[in-house]
């Protein structure tokens, strides 16, 4: 499937879909493999503070056999910056992580939690989610390739399943996310995307009402938010050549 999707057109659309704090400035009008873009994830110093510290537990936290758990924290969710395009932390340099970045834009949901470069941040929790205005396909029905803008039918902003690392050698690090898919070959639009004889696929776009769901939930439940999202939501419109 296409790598390439339209960021928000206003700051305040941030706030107004996804309830978090918008950014001070947009990035761009579109991004691509290793652009910037922004994507939302629990906040870490949140995530982090939730976790007691050793001297909070007492001096008699080592004979307890059975501690009792913490209360579980709310949800809190942050918008963060990074590389569109996962560099994992087993790259050895910043030029090897742009030449892995490219492949890594997208990742198959049924490979997430198995692939090399992305079992760990799975395990560990490292979900995101993408917003974006629309994303493009190209429509190679008429064996020629034909730009596709697809977006919801109600023009509102789409949040998109994906995952998130944090690359580090010495002073140098890469934030960065890869966005997740799932299959459409039976699709009622997106059969109608990618070239013909390859498996159809489709970014995972999450329901409004699951955001804070998907970054919460067990792993054990995570997967079931990997789901089409309804072709009758969806509106293809072939891109204008200027």
């Amino acid at each position: 499937m296409s790598t390439q999707y339209e960021c928000l057109k206003s700051p305040d659309l941030y706030a107004e879909a996804f309830g978090i704090a918008p950014p001070q400035a947009l990035l761009g009008k579109e991004v691509w493999p290793r652009q910037p873009g922004f994507f939302i994830r629990k906040a870490v110093v949140a995530a982090e503070a939730a976790l007691p510290a050793a001297n909070e537990l007492g001096s008699d936290a080592e004979a307890t056999t059975a501690p009792a758990q913490a209360p579980a924290s709310p949800l809190v969710m942050e918008l963060a910056q990074g590389q569109f395009g996962l560099v994992p932390t087993w790259v050895k340099s910043a030029s090897d992580a742009k030449l892995r970045s490219t492949k890594l834009a997208v990742t198959r949901y049924e490979t997430m939690s198995t692939a090399t470069a992305t079992r760990e941040i799975w395990l560990k929790g490292q979900r995101c989610i993408i917003p974006m205005q629309a994303f493009l396909e190209d429509d190679w029905r008429s064996r020629k390739a034909v730009p596709t803008r697809i977006a919801r039918v109600d023009g509102q902003p789409m949040g998109v399943a994906g995952l998130w690392e944090r690359w580090t050698q010495g002073e140098e690090e890469i934030v960065s996310f890869t966005l997740l898919t799932v299959n459409a070959n039976s699709h009622a639009l997106m059969n109608r995307y990618g070239q013909n004889g390859n498996e159809k696929r489709m970014p995972a776009i999450l329901n409004e009402g699951a955001y804070g769901a998907w970054l919460n939930a067990p792993i054990d439940k995570a997967r079931e938010f990997m789901r089409a999202y309804p072709a009758q939501l969806l509106l293809a419109n072939p891109v204008q050549k200027r």
